[in-house]
């Protein structure tokens, strides 16, 4: 078996391994559950799978990390409160669970609008690659990072943004009108600012570890689910309820409560299905909070795996379920991200002597 050290280059292969192959996972079962022209379908509308299929990715992570006991952090410091204490890091770390909880449904929500699906994913994965470079050139500044961005990381990022936006120049013309629509203009502003504020607090919980305490992202991870989930409960009240306290007349809310009153035959299935999606969140979280990498590196490894983990998400949908098989410009793209991914090998051989120099990691990795 394959062991690897805490910060290493294998450790780091390890997770996007584990990444790339439930992101594939979800992919599948995505078009499975909700594409209308396929051969093989159990066809549910995006409300309805996002709700049952989000259930089952919480109940996922908080099942293992209950069992794990990952909401026992590793702290900096303890607060006092009467009789009890508790880490510090809380008071950041339950706000970063409320932006987790905004993310889940606004990402569904904007696959809703009559506008190409492709368009949706290149708004949300350009923006997350574009928040991890800005999010270092704020901690830079604030001297949180102590580390800098290599040419290499930039140079990638350039590339991941060609292939996150190769199909814009495929759209057709008379599409949808994006930023006519107020309400696709607030979910994706909420996407933005939610995904901003996760990304600095992942990487300020990584960038002051104190002198001796581990860099510990399982508990970082456990109470960020927990709240998160919390949150999403109450966000989830909140929208079943808000067309007859405020009168919003919008279609997603109308299925939304549908899916709630009733559900599909199939509901349970969607919420088997939210394994991979539980699966997925512990390899994205932990790749975006990866030793020793700035927010620049492991958002544009985050974001690169899933892109890649999409195109033979669809070559294999397209084998076994009949869907379409990728476009021209989805190969495309996949030529910019290994061309990305290059340049991210060389930035990883630097970080890595580097890293192993100061002792912040072992060099090299262990095989057994």
């Amino acid at each position: 078996m394959w062991k690897t050290t805490e910060g290493s280059t294998g450790r780091l292969i390890q997770l996007c391994i584990g990444y790339f192959i439930f992101y594939v996972i979800t992919g599948i079962s995505a078009k499975l559950f909700t594409a209308k022209d396929i051969a093989i379908s159990l066809c549910q509308n995006q409300i309805e799978y996002m709700v049952y299929n989000s259930i089952g990715g919480m109940l996922t992570a908080l099942s293992v990390v209950f069992v794990m006991r990952w909401y026992k952090l590793k702290s900096n410091k303890l607060v006092s409160f009467g009789k009890f204490g508790f880490p510090q890091e809380v008071f950041y770390i339950i706000p970063s669970g409320l932006m987790t909880a905004i993310i889940i449904p606004t990402t569904t929500l904007l696959y809703t609008f009559q506008m190409s699906v492709m368009v949706a994913m290149v708004i949300m994965r350009a923006s997350v690659i574009v928040i991890g470079r800005i999010v270092d050139a704020v901690q830079i500044a604030q001297g949180i990072l102590h580390k800098k961005v290599y040419i290499e990381e930039n140079i990638a990022v350039v590339f991941a943004l060609c292939a996150a936006s190769i199909n814009i120049f495929w759209i057709e013309q008379g599409g949808f009108d994006f930023l006519q629509s107020t309400a696709a203009v607030a979910i994706l502003s909420s996407y933005i600012a939610a995904y901003t504020i996760r990304i600095y607090i992942m990487n300020y919980f990584k960038n002051t570890r104190a002198k001796g305490v581990p860099l510990d992202n399982h508990g970082f991870f456990g109470i960020e689910q927990i709240t998160a989930s919390i949150f999403a409960i109450l966000i989830g009240i909140f929208f079943y309820n808000a067309p007859s306290w405020f009168e919003w007349d919008f279609p997603q809310l109308a299925e939304f409560q549908d899916s709630i009153k009733t559900p599909n035959t199939i509901w349970g299935w969607t919420l088997l299905s939210g394994t991979a999606f539980g699966i997925v969140a512990f390899f994205s979280v932990f790749l975006f909070m990866f030793k020793g990498r700035t927010a620049t590196f492991a958002g544009l490894v985050n974001r690169l795996t899933s892109l890649a983990a999409g195109t033979v998400a669809t070559v294999i949908s397209a084998i076994m379920l009949g869907a379409k098989f990728p476009k021209i410009q989805d190969w495309i793209s996949l030529v910019f991200i290994l061309i990305a991914v290059a340049f991210l090998s060389v930035a990883e051989r630097k970080r890595t002597k580097e890293l192993a120099a100061a002792n912040e990691i072992e060099n090299g990795r262990k095989m057994k």
